[in-house]
């Protein structure tokens, strides 16, 4: 069922039963969150990404002596590979709830995706935003690939204004996947400067320095995402004639575990093992 936490001039609304999902994020009654009306996750503001981030090619890989086959799971794209992991589509428990902050909780007890874990999702509200955790425990015996992260979407139009410096950027193929990568030296603005709506991307950047701000002019806002360390990829999708597009930090590349190489984020759980990553995002005054 919906909930709502609220501090000072910040409320943000989440649902258990809807991937864990936030629902509306409004500051001083402006949104800060794109969410549109359904009860879908993709209808949502804001979901986790767990064990799991974006698409696995083909939707398989292989682990030690394992080789995992997953199934697509997109409920708006039958073509696209498994993306997200299991945590979005899946019913949470609130385990604790107070009036600027909750606790909830997903478990995991195996399938074709062979490790059981369990996660857990803190929201805490603050005056000009809110902060999240997201912490992930392996349950098996056996080591389990691992990633994380976050999926905001955000209100975008003409003027919309995304900025960061990242010094590695992955072209992808018609299926999203990385082929290559472009890198400067030292980290830079791939956007120059120009609005969201020049480009149509879904890409991943790498080499992050500094926060993730996203501008509004025309509403004389902006926020300021700061991720953990651990949060190291910052995944952008800007759709095509869409009010939308999405700023994700996520612990790894997409199809990092079909990567066997360095530097592509993927995390391996020793049995037992937990691991934590968070965001905090803060709403200023342009």
């Amino acid at each position: 069922m919906p909930h709502r936490l609220a501090n000072g001039d910040f409320e943000v609304a989440f649902d258990e039963a809807v991937g864990g999902s936030l629902g509306a994020a409004t500051w001083r009654g402006l949104d800060i969150l794109h969410t549109r009306p359904g009860n879908s996750v993709l209808d949502a503001g804001c979901f986790p990404l767990v064990p799991f981030s974006n698409r696995i090619a083909a939707s398989r890989f292989s682990f030690g002596d394992r080789d995992v086959a997953l199934e697509p799971n997109h409920p708006g794209d039958p073509d696209s590979p498994v993306i997200h992991g299991f945590g979005w589509l899946s019913d949470w428990t609130v385990e604790q709830l107070r009036e600027t902050r909750a606790t909830l909780g997903f478990r995991y007890e195996g399938g074709a995706w062979p490790w059981p874990f369990e996660a857990r999702q803190d929201i805490a509200v603050h005056g000009n935003g809110f902060e999240l955790g997201l912490a992930l425990r392996n349950l098996g015996e056996d080591p389990m690939p691992a990633g994380l992260g976050f999926h905001p979407y955000f209100p975008r139009n003409d003027r919309t204004l995304f900025k960061s410096l990242h010094k590695g950027e992955w072209v992808t193929d018609e299926a999203m996947i990385p082929t290559r990568i472009e890198e400067h030296l030292a980290p830079v603005d791939w956007w120059e400067g120009k609005p969201v709506a020049t480009r149509n991307v879904d890409t991943v950047y790498t080499g992050r320095d500094g926060p993730l701000l996203v501008d509004w002019p025309d509403r004389e806002i902006g926020v300021r995402i700061e991720p953990s360390p651990e949060l190291a990829f910052t995944t952008v999708y800007v759709p095509e004639g869409e009010d939308y597009f999405c700023v994700e930090p996520v612990s790894h590349m997409t199809d990092a575990f079909n990567r066997h190489c360095q530097d592509t984020g993927a995390r391996v759980l020793a049995a037992g093992e937990e691991w934590s990553v968070a965001m905090r995002l803060e709403v200023y005054t342009l």
